[in-house]
Formats: structure tokens, sequence, C-alpha cells
């Protein structure tokens, strides 16, 4: 029959392949199939093992068509010959069929739910002698299949074939979709998901779903709190084990990615891949409302929040909303009083980095933003563009009420006081109320008694600047335009 010349070319094909037998199928007129080994009987013998099943069922239905009347049939089976009916054992509720009456027991276990080998060392239970040995190995630590290429051990004979596939480049499993290969049927079932969009495991507590029961199991350790990965360096826990093997990098101060264009090394592999865009100028994340491009998804996502107005951390102490949470944590540093940041010139302390950097400039002189117009220089970025604004006439701040316009936010908020009436900067001493706070500063001095404005004519001191203009005209001999004048 065609089958069974199928069958016969697939095992001739197989270990031309191999080239570890040569075997000879010869069928005669009562269906007896020899299988003779001229080497590596051990190897042949397995192979046979695991086609066994396929082997039985083609002979039953072959035979039943040439002939009804019941015949014994030969198999080679782990190096031993058996005979069998081939009238085959049927399960009663399933329809399945077996050759022998200890198959159809072990198979019965499905139905009943019977395991009756049972671990002593963690209470698992097993259908089948053969896993229940398997299982064992995890205890006793026993790998009794070695790998000849590279001296790794595995407890299963089935994670030491896949294993062997790794050298050899075999991958027999093929995907039908993108004609991607694997190594192990599992691998391919998996990759298929990504396909069909299965996701068989659900979490019972919050109803997500995935793909593979090994991210099922690592998403419930959320629910569960679990962190099963100990630092034996400091103790600190981790719900993963790639979490746990980044984290020992600290301590061992291992930086395992180099690039290769400036030799500068990481300790993560996401951030070598994030600092290479910098030599590629490769910027993968696009913003659909400007055409922005950004490096990293974290950047992109922020700068999305312009766009839609969302400010998710919101200041417990005055309500103030901000679309980043360093800028959040920065401006709680007000409430707190809290400045990390120390000048060691100088000594004066800052809330932020960047503030810190900014000051420093003072000392060393620093001016690293340089407007093209004129050539002026500037210690800010932000100082630089206010000043553009000069050579542009910009003025973006605009008055709803008077329709004024400002270069500067701060003179733009300083105006609208104005209309307002607002007066937010209160003396401690009276209680008066200012619109700026420069008019309060000047306003203290009248309680201290300071007069920082000198004369260099006669000495007298002055509490303003503006005091210190109109009395100096004593000495220039200049006149004033008018007695109501206004200084």
């Amino acid at each position: 029959p065609n089958t069974l010349h199928s069958f016969r070319l697939k095992y001739r094909k197989m270990y031309k392949i191999l080239n570890r037998s040569i075997v000879i199928i010869d069928l005669s007129q009562n269906l007896l199939l020899k299988l003779i080994i001229s080497n590596n009987q051990e190897i042949f013998q397995r192979s046979i093992q695991k086609n066994l099943q396929y082997l039985q069922k083609l002979f039953a239905k072959s035979h039943r068509k040439m002939n009804p009347s019941p015949v014994k049939e030969k198999f080679l089976h782990s190096g031993k010959s058996f005979t069998t009916k081939s009238d085959l054992k049927k399960h009663q509720h399933c329809g399945s069929s077996f050759t022998t009456q200890r198959d159809l027991k072990i198979h019965q276990r499905i139905h009943t739910g019977e395991k009756p080998y049972h671990c002593s060392d963690c209470g698992s239970s097993f259908t089948t002698q053969s896993h229940f040995k398997t299982h064992q190995r995890i205890h006793t630590g026993e790998k009794p299949y070695h790998c000849s290429d590279c001296g790794k051990s595995f407890n299963r004979l089935s994670s030491f074939k896949i294993h062997q596939r790794i050298h050899t480049g075999e991958k027999p499993y093929h995907c039908s979709e993108c004609e991607k290969s694997f190594t192990s049927h599992r691998n391919l079932i998996i990759h298929q998901r990504f396909h069909t969009g299965e996701k068989p495991y659900h979490c019972s507590e919050c109803g997500k779903n995935f793909s593979q029961l090994e991210n099922l199991k690592k998403h419930q350790r959320i629910h569960t709190g679990e962190k099963p990965y100990q630092c034996p360096e400091c103790g600190k826990n981790f719900t993963l084990l790639e979490n746990l093997k980044r984290h020992q990098r600290i301590h061992t101060g291992e930086k395992p990615y180099q690039c290769s264009d400036c030799g500068k090394s990481f300790d993560q592999l996401e951030n070598f891949k994030r600092h290479q865009r910098i030599h590629t100028g490769e910027k993968p994340y696009q913003c659909s409302d400007c055409g922005s491009s950004f490096t990293t998804q974290s950047h992109f996502k922020r700068h999305h929040l312009i766009h839609t107005g969302v400010k998710p951390y919101q200041c417990p102490e005055c309500s103030k909303s901000f679309n980043r949470l360093s800028s959040f944590k920065i401006h709680q540093r007000i409430h707190t009083g809290e400045k990390p940041y120390q000048c060691s010139d100088c000594g004066k302390s800052f809330t932020s980095q960047s503030n810190l950097k900014t000051h420093q400039r003072i000392h060393t002189g620093e001016k690293p933003y340089h407007c093209s117009v004129c050539g002026k220089s500037f210690t800010t970025k932000n100082d630089l563009k206010i000043h553009q604004r000069i050579h542009t006439g910009e003025k973006p701040y605009h008055c709803l009420d008077c329709g004024s316009s400002f270069t500067q936010q701060g003179d733009f908020k300083r105006h609208q006081r104005i209309h307002t009436g607002e007066k937010p900067y209160h003396c401690s001493d009276c209680g008066s109320s200012f619109t700026q706070q420069s008019s309060l500063k000047i306003h203290q001095r009248i309680h201290t008694g300071e007069k920082p404005y000198h004369c260099s004519d006669c000495g007298s001191s002055f509490t303003t600047q503006r005091d210190l203009k109109r009395h100096q005209r004593i000495h220039t001999g200049q006149k004033l335009l008018s007695l109501g004048e206004d200084f």
C-alpha cells in the first residue's frame, strides 16, 4: 500500500541523513515486518520505540484490508520481540485503540485521574512510572544525558535531544505562516500564537491573558507579592531571575555590553541598545500629532503628554500637576525644603542638579549658549531664548484683559496682578502686601533700616536705586522735569 511505501521511504531518508544505520523493510504475504540493524542498534531501537504507535496502527489497518482473520504480528520493541493480536484493545469512552492491555490501562488514567506514582519529596503524583522517575531527578540532581559538544547535562532525554539541535543547527518544526523554523514543537506552538492571537492562560485576579504559562506565573507574582530570587550580597529580593542577574552587576561591576563605536560599556542590554541610537541616529518612536521622533519610548510618552494635556502627577500640598515624574519630585522639595545638591565653591544648595550646574557657571564664567545674531552669550538656554525675542520681536505672552504682550512669562504674570489685584507677597512685620517680590524686599528695608545704595560724592545712603539717582542730581545740577515726577 502507498502508506507502507511512504513509511519505508521515510525511514530510508531519515537514516540516510543521520548515517547511523541501514534499514531493510521486507513485506511478505502475511505482513510480517522485519527491521534489520547493521550498526548502532541502540539508536535504531529508540527510534522504533518512538514511532511504535504509528507502526502498530499501520499494520492493523493494512492487515484488516488483506486478511480479516486474526493473525499474529511481530514488533521490535526495546530489543525484545513480542506478539499481539491484530484486534486492538479499544477504550470504551473515547475509542482510542492500543495493542497491549498495559497501554490501555495507562491511557485510562487520563479519564479516571488516577496517578499511582507519588513523590515522597514534594508530594507530586504521576500517571506513569517513567514520568515519575524523570521527576525524581529534580530532587536527586541526576542528569544522565551529557552533551559531547559542550558538556552540558540534562535530566530528560527529550531536553537533551532538543539541546543537540543547537550544535547541529537542525530546526525540524516549521511555521506555515511565516516559514520560521524551531528546534522544538513547543517553541513552534508558542510562536504560532503570534499569528492566531491565542492567549490561553488567564489571570484569575485581573483577567489579563498570556500566550505562555511561564509569563502568567511571572505576572501572578504582582498579585501575590512573591519575590523568589534573592541577592546573596545584599538580601534584596526580585520577582524575576533576569532582574536579579541585572541587579548583581551592581555588586560585580560587570558591564558585558560594549559599544564598538566609542568603547562605552553597559550593564543592561536595553541601555546598550538605546546608546547605539546615538551613533546610528535612529529614532524609532514618532509622534503622530507633530511628527517629532524620539530615541526612547519613555521620551516619546513624555512628549505625547504635551498634546494630550495630561498631567498625571499631582502635588498633595498645593494641587499643582506635572507631566513628568522628575519635575514632580523636584517640585516637592519646595514644600519639604530639601536641597540635596550643594555647590562646592560657595556652599549654596539647590533642589535639582540642573539648577546646581547653572549656578556653577557663575564661578566658572561659562556661558555656553550664544546668540547667532549679535554674538552675546548666556549661562542658560532659556536666557538665550528670551534674548532672541529682542531680535525677532516675538512677545508670546498676551493679556486677555488689555491686549498687552510680553516677551517673558514672569513679566506677564506680574502684569496680570494689575487686573486681578492679587498681592501674593506679604510683610511679616506690618502685614503690607505687594504684587512683586522686589517691591516687598524694598519695603522690608523700612523695618531693617538697610540702605544698600551709596552716593560716591557725599556718602549718603538710600533704600532704593531710584532715591539714589534723584539725590545724585543735586551734585550734577540736573533739574527735575516736574515737581510731580514719579520715579
